[in-house]
């Protein structure tokens, strides 16, 4: 990845390929790593792992039957995705992370796509439909031994309309006679079939060259409309938590339908709105009920655009009915906002309805059941009186302004060597290892790589990112934390 070279001349930091370091930080970094005995190799490796923001997705899709499964685990290098002689094993949209030739890119199987289908086999294909969706390119598994099915055909027209790229895989090719069934998948239109054996391996290194050159080397950014644009908010909750009754007031406007049935948003809905000379981009999403693969018909597709609307926010603020008990249903929802490393913050919304007694048990309830994201900005709301409706702003604000902070080098390092000399790593089986240095490798949310000379306690990382949001104000963001540890001198030829 080439540096964008700013008009005074100097690299744009944004887009470093040392990840968030500049080169005189990077420099410097190095020849301390070399100092500790690090091989540069492994520095680099570690530093672009945590530093590359999110991977490049490749979907795989195909009718049921076809060793989507197969093709995955012989990906990846592992038996994980679920196989077995017939069709309709996969359900789920299953991610896995994976690597050929030196690049990293997200692996999703799907479950088997089929047309005019009803019930779980309808929600099944919503799910790879979505997978295409979210996906940079798609690998199209097609039986070479069958030909190209009625429901291949349909498979092709529905990539043709996502635009994507499209590498066509011909499977269960175990030979030169198979090679010809395989070339008669010329016929779909999707350019050249590779004839690959997912089960013996065979022409799965031909078929992945190719996949590499459709992956781009990065996903496209998709947070606001252009450089400067709005930032995007993602309302999120369960169904009648009051997210369209609190888009309408902070709007000042009914611009979006609310009635006391549960369940009335359907589809995100996206409106520009200003406050306080800024201008936002707000997205009223669908309730999300309950684990997706147990919804159906409407609510089943809903949630499935609920997920892709937070993917492609930068903020989530998660609204929380403060006049009922905090559900699992809530602490799920939460976790799903971390996972998709979006800056958060929690608004509980009804306040008004709250007697002292139920404000008691609330709080109880926030230390342990929210304990996970203790550190995100609460704002206590009422959506239908505005109460505390101006909090929401520098709320997010401050969420945002931590999801994009960076330390430099210098300056963690020193807080680092301060933690390890005040509170060392706690002794394990004669051993103590130690944190020697670390850097930032990248930002929204931040992503830090420490490098250490014995495995680094669970524990002790919790208590290393604590102390990071205390120095550094990382208000507001999920922090994800990697830690590389040294090897043995003179095992590295």
């Amino acid at each position: 990845m080439n540096d964008h070279i700013q008009p005074d001349g100097s690299a744009g930091p944004a887009e470093h390929e040392h990840g968030a370091l500049g080169d005189a930080e990077y420099a410097e970094f190095m020849e301390l790593a070399a100092e500790e005995g690090f091989d540069v190799e492994d520095i680099e490796g570690a530093i672009e792992a945590a530093g590359h923001g999110p991977l490049p997705v490749l979907a795989v899709v195909g009718r049921p039957n076809v060793g989507k499964s197969t093709l995955v685990n012989r990906i990846i290098g592992r038996r994980e995705a679920v196989v077995e002689d017939k069709p309709g094993v996969t359900r789920d949209r299953v991610t896995y992370e994976a690597e050929w030739a030196g690049r990293r890119f997200k692996l999703v199987d799907t479950g088997g796509w089929e047309q005019d289908v009803l019930g779980i086999d309808a929600s099944v294909a919503a799910q790879a439909e979505y997978a295409i969706d979210a996906a940079d390119a798609v690998v199209f598994v097609v039986d070479a031994k069958v030909g190209a099915t009625d429901t291949d055909e349909a498979v092709v027209r529905l990539l043709r309309k996502a635009g994507k790229p499209v590498v066509l895989c011909a499977n269960k090719v175990d030979g030169l006679s198979g090679e010809a069934d395989a070339s008669y998948l010329w016929a779909l239109g999707l350019g050249e079939p590779h004839p690959v054996s997912a089960l013996h391996g065979r022409g799965t290194g031909d078929m992945l060259d190719a996949v590499l050159e459709a992956l781009p080397e990065a996903p496209a950014q998709t947070f606001g409309t252009a450089v400067g644009g709005p930032r995007r908010i993602a309302l999120i909750g369960r169904p009648n938590v009051g997210k369209s009754s609190l888009l309408n007031k902070v709007a000042n406007e009914d611009r979006v339908v609310v009635n006391e049935i549960a369940g009335t948003t359907r589809d995100p809905v996206d409106e520009l709105i200003e406050l306080g000379g800024v201008t936002w981009k707000f997205v009223d999403t669908a309730g999300i009920r309950k684990r997706v693969h147990l919804q159906q018909g409407a609510d089943y597709y809903a949630s499935l655009r609920t997920a892709a609307a937070v993917e492609k926010a930068e903020v989530a603020v998660i609204l929380i009915d403060a006049s009922e008990t905090i559900s699992v249903q809530d602490q799920r929802i939460v976790t799903m906002a971390v996972e998709a490393g979006r800056a958060i913050v929690l608004a509980f919304n009804k306040w008004d309805t709250l007697d002292e007694e139920r404000r008691y048990y609330l709080e109880r309830e926030i230390e342990t059941e929210l304990a996970q994201v203790s550190w995100a900005p609460r704002v206590n709301v009422s959506a239908r009186t505005g109460r505390h409706m101006e909090r929401l702003v520098p709320a997010i604000e401050t969420a945002i302004e931590g999801w994009e902070a960076r330390v430099p080098t210098g300056r963690l390092n020193a807080f680092l060597g301060e933690l390890v000399a005040a509170h060392p790593h706690p002794v394990r089986g004669g051993k103590q290892p130690r944190i020697l240095f670390g850097t930032q490798a990248g930002t929204k949310p931040p992503r830090f790589v420490l490098f250490s000379s014995g495995f680094i306690e669970h524990g002790y990382r919790r208590f290393v990112e604590r102390r990071l949001r205390e120095e550094f104000a990382f208000e507001g963001t999920p922090i994800h934390i990697s830690v590389r540890v040294r090897e043995k001198r003179g095992r590295k030829k």
